[in-house]
């Protein structure tokens, strides 16, 4: 009899402790962790200005009570990217990943059809962990080659497509594409300037804002 009454009464313990976790869980602000290259890690620019910075202001503005994990390093590529993706997601544990990474692979001349598996077990991995997941698309400049061109830019609609995530289709769409696009680069003509980071976070926003809600 006594032994019963213990157990009913570890179990009404262990219980109680889970309804808490549970609690405290559905409690927690939603995390945005974003992984990405120099794009996202305000490469050449003053401190704040980027776009992710920006989405923290959006955040509050909107009151949107959310957390952001600026995860970026200049550089990166996908590779690098699913190198540490595990770890960010066991001590971030995010309700929201954006992956804006692929453009280096270009640049290194890696393998598409890599960049495209990396991509996609990147986005598996996050949903797997409970995330949603947001894949931001890189184009690279004509001069690579129409086809090529071409087969990058598909590559991230195909991850999307076959991963059912959401897509930023080009982050740099209204930046790379204006006739006055010199004015909206740094001075290597590959990052861009303060100026083009809010159009950067209205790029990111607008698939981005249906994901919080």
């Amino acid at each position: 009899m006594k032994q019963g009454m213990a157990n009913r009464r570890d179990f009404i313990v262990l219980a109680a402790a889970t309804c808490a976790s549970a609690a405290a869980a559905a409690q927690r602000s939603p995390v945005i962790l974003v992984l990405g290259d120099s794009m996202s890690a305000e490469y050449g620019l003053p401190r704040d200005s980027g776009w992710v910075q920006l989405l923290r202001e959006r955040l509050a503005k909107e009151k949107i009570t959310a957390e952001v994990v600026n995860a970026s390093v200049s550089g990166d590529t996908t590779p690098g990217g699913r190198s540490r993706l595990p770890k960010l997601l066991s001590e971030h544990q995010p309700t929201l990943v954006v992956i804006e990474l692929g453009g280096n692979d270009a640049l290194r001349g890696l393998p598409l059809k890599n960049t495209q598996e990396n991509l996609a077990w990147m986005a598996r991995q996050a949903r797997t962990a409970g995330a949603r997941v947001l894949l931001v698309g890189m184009q690279v400049p004509p001069n690579y080659g129409a086809d090529y061109t071409r087969r990058f830019a598909a590559t991230f609609e195909t991850v999307a497509t076959a991963e059912k995530t959401a897509l930023v289709p080009f982050l740099l769409a209204g930046i790379a594409d204006r006739p006055d696009a010199a004015g909206f680069f740094q001075a290597d003509r590959i990052h861009p300037n303060a100026k083009a980071q809010p159009i950067m976070l209205d790029n990111v926003w607008k698939a981005l804002a249906p994901l919080l809600r």
